[in-house]
Parts: C-alpha cells; sequence; structure tokens
C-alpha cells in the first residue's frame, strides 16, 4: 500500500548531497506522496518548500508559513508573501506554526501572536493548518478555542502529547501525526496515543531530517522511513499494517484537499 509522508523538510541542506538517492529510496519503500514543509524567517525562503514541489510536481506538495522558533520574524511582509504564493494547488497547507515553549527561541507572546495571524491567514486562504507544539498542550489549545480554529482544522504534527491531547484536538478539527517517536519505547503516552487515536484521523509523518525511527535512530532521517512509523502503529493495534497505511494514505488527501 502508498503511504504519505505527510511532514519532511525536503529544502534541509542535510539532503543536498543524496538529494536524488533520498528521492529514490523513498519511492522503493512504496512512499508515493510526501508533504515538504516551509519553515520561513525571511522573505526569501517563503517560495522554497514551493519551489521543491514544483520540481517533483507528480508526487510532492508543500506547505509554507513561521515556526514559533521563528516567531520574532513574523511580519506583515512575511503574512502577505505567503498568502501571495497559497493559490498554487501544490501549496496544500499553513505552517508549521505554533507554540514551542521548549526552546522557547522567540518571546511566548511573540509565538502566540504569530500563531493566531496564521490560523487566521489559513482561514483567509481556505488552506488546513500544520501545528508546532511542544511543552504547550494548554496554550495550543486555548489559542485553537479562542479562534474558533475547527473552521480552518488540520494537523497537530509529530505528535509528542498524551491520549488527552488527541482528544481534545480532534474536537477542535485537528487529526494527529505520529513520527519516529512513536518507535521510542520509552514514548509511553504517545505510543499509547497512537494505539487509541480514530483510524481517520491518523496520519504518518517522518520530520526528516529530524527524529528517525527505530531502526534508524540517530541517524538522519529521511522519508523512506515513515514504513517504520506506520507499521510500528499497526504493531501497537495488533492490525494489519496495510489498513495502517491505506487509511493514513486516505486521511492524508482528505486533511490537504487533494484527490488523488
Amino acid at each position: 500500500m502508498s503511504l504519505f509522508d505527510t511532514h519532511c523538510h525536503l529544502d534541509d541542506k542535510r539532503f543536498a548531497e543524496d538529494f536524488g538517492g533520498v528521492l529514490q529510496r523513498a519511492r522503493d519503500a512504496g512512499v508515493t506522496r510526501i508533504a515538504t514543509i516551509g519553515c520561513c524567517n525571511s522573505l526569501e525562503n517563503v517560495p522554497r518548500a514551493l519551489d521543491v514541489a514544483r520540481a517533483h510536481a507528480d508526487w510532492v506538495v508543500a506547505s509554507s508559513g513561521v515556526h514559533p522558533h521563528d516567531a520574532k520574524s513574523w511580519s506583515p511582509e512575511l503574512r502577505d508573501a505567503i498568502v501571495a504564493i497559497a493559490g498554487d494547488p501544490l501549496l496544500v497547507a499553513i505552517g508549521e506554526t505554533g507554540l514551542d515553549y521548549h526552546y522557547d527561541n522567540s518571546p511566548r507572546r511573540e509565538q502566540a501572536e504569530a500563531f493566531r495571524d496564521q490560523i487566521a491567514l489559513a482561514r483567509q486562504v481556505k488552506k488546513p493548518l500544520i501545528v508546532h507544539t511542544r511543552s504547550a498542550p494548554e496554550d495550543t489549545l486555548a489559542i485553537l478555542r479562542e479562534e474558533q480554529a475547527r473552521d480552518v482544522g488540520g494537523i497537530i504534527h509529530c505528535f509528542s502529547e498524551t491520549p488527552e491531547f488527541a482528544r481534545a484536538a480532534l474536537e477542535l478539527g485537528f487529526v494527529s501525526s505520529f513520527s519516529g517517536i512513536v518507535t521510542f519505547k520509552n514514548a509511553v503516552e504517545v505510543r499509547e496515543a497512537a494505539r487509541l487515536q480514530p483510524l481517520d484521523a491518523l496520519l504518518v509523518e517522518t520530520d526528516a531530517p529530524y527524529l528517525a525511527p527505530i531502526p534508524h535512530r540517530g541517524r538522519r532521517n529521511e522519508p523512506a522511513y515513515v514504513a517504520h512509523t506506520a507499521d510500528c502503529i499497526a504493531a501497537l493495534r495488533g492490525i494489519d499494517p496495510a489498513e495502517v497505511r491505506e487509511r493514513s494514505f486516505a486521511n492524508a488527501l482528505r486533511v490537504f484537499g487533494m484527490t488523488a
């Protein structure tokens, strides 16, 4: 069955030397769709992920947004630049945006402001939102509620919270996407969330080049490895791996508004 890596960063310089090999290994692993996520901190790199998708338009799509680490760079000019490319059909989402209190690379007030503004932006351009949340579960859910983001909908990417958070997010219109973290045996709550998440609200991703799953932990991650994540979730749930692959693929198409 086909796999959809719903979140990676193909424009990362760590892929530069063997980019063709990365894509070929993904195809060989059964990956037929990839979403490459644009994390913008300047006008120049707003279209960077979209440019990658345009070069591989038969199977790669993109997003664009300002990561919470870079929230201090958020500006009306950046917002306008994202709006300018949002009409491209290969631009399937806004983000990643959200809150990261683990590193606090940007002041929390500025993270919240950029997050709220990008919810409004996603609503304006009628695209789903990709949410990054780390060590900020209560504030993330509060902002999604306050901004009435259910009509926007989207993805809690690289899920790292509790089953209760996953349920609350789903009530707000956000499915959960599981990364290689789910293969780590000490990630007890994440594994339980993956086991309990409704199959029609579950996605898989790599977040490559970060967070390689077991058996590749500690190495550079790449889209091919999403197969390990999908198969681990199947094992946790006691179901056929083909079912996780098929359902997560269909879910991704639905969330991103894609037909195939």
